[in-house]
């Protein structure tokens, strides 16, 4: 694919022309950032476009997954954005003449308290629902989201686009039964998230407790941890409690 003209406007006034993929682009890229060049390109005639874009003007992706953003990690990105660039371009969409995330949110934040007043982004030709796959995605990949937020983007994804399970675990390449088993976390209260997240316990250690009443699911989310259970300790737990209320009953 050819992807035009690139000019290198930086320290040596570098031209050159790559008529390789888009990877091999990219690579290029990410090489004269990394190596400190001020970086200028034009490209024409291509579906995935990288330009430098005014952060002000991007708007936040609707479908964004991720809730909370570490304000020290944010601080770290920023820091490193100063002093080497930014590495990897964000990727933004064309929504009725602006600009619209789809991926690198916490880039993009972290670019702002940087200083920066523009970024470099790949535009993408994709609609909203592709755009809420890929920002799922790469959050998935990437292992950004808490499990809550991974069970929540899910079940937006399967209602606002009338999709089955089936159908998303094509799209997200993952197991239907790996999407099932998420979205049955959604069934813990808000307290029992806070628990799970507060002590950093697992996905399995939440599956545990679902079939519980809620008091005893908080009462022993907090046991496992205060005393770091392993997922096995608190499933032996969550069956002594359930054969203690069999037997009360």
């Amino acid at each position: 694919r050819k992807f035009g003209e690139i000019i290198f406007a930086g320290r040596f006034g570098r031209r050159m022309t790559d008529e390789s993929s888009g990877i091999l682009f990219l690579s290029v890229l990410q090489s004269k950032v990394k190596e400190g060049f001020g970086v200028k390109y034009k490209l024409t005639k291509t579906v995935n476009r990288v330009v430098e874009l005014p952060v002000d003007l991007i708007q936040p992706n609707p479908a964004q997954p991720r809730r909370s953003f570490s304000e020290h990690e944010l601080e770290q990105l920023a820091v490193s954005i100063q002093e080497n660039g930014l590495l990897q371009p964000i990727t933004v969409r064309r929504v009725n003449g602006e600009y619209q995330l789809i991926s690198g949110e916490r880039r993009l934040r972290a670019a702002k308290l940087a200083g920066l007043s523009v970024i470099q982004a790949i535009v993408m030709d994709t609609d909203s629902e592709r755009s809420a796959v890929l920002a799922l995605v790469e959050n998935l990949h990437r292992q950004d989201l808490n499990v809550f937020e991974q069970a929540a983007a899910l079940k937006a994804l399967l209602e606002q686009w009338g999709i089955t399970q089936e159908q998303a675990a094509k799209k997200l390449n993952m197991a239907q039964s790996t999407i099932a088993n998420k979205l049955r976390l959604l069934k813990l209260s808000p307290e029992c998230r806070t628990l799970i997240l507060q002590y950093h316990l697992s996905e399995r250690h939440a599956r545990a407790v679902l079939g519980l009443p809620e008091e005893t699911q908080q009462a022993l989310l907090t046991l496992a941890g205060k005393h770091q259970w392993t997922v096995a300790k608190l499933e032996q737990a969550v069956e002594k409690r359930q054969k203690k209320e069999k037997v009360h009953k």
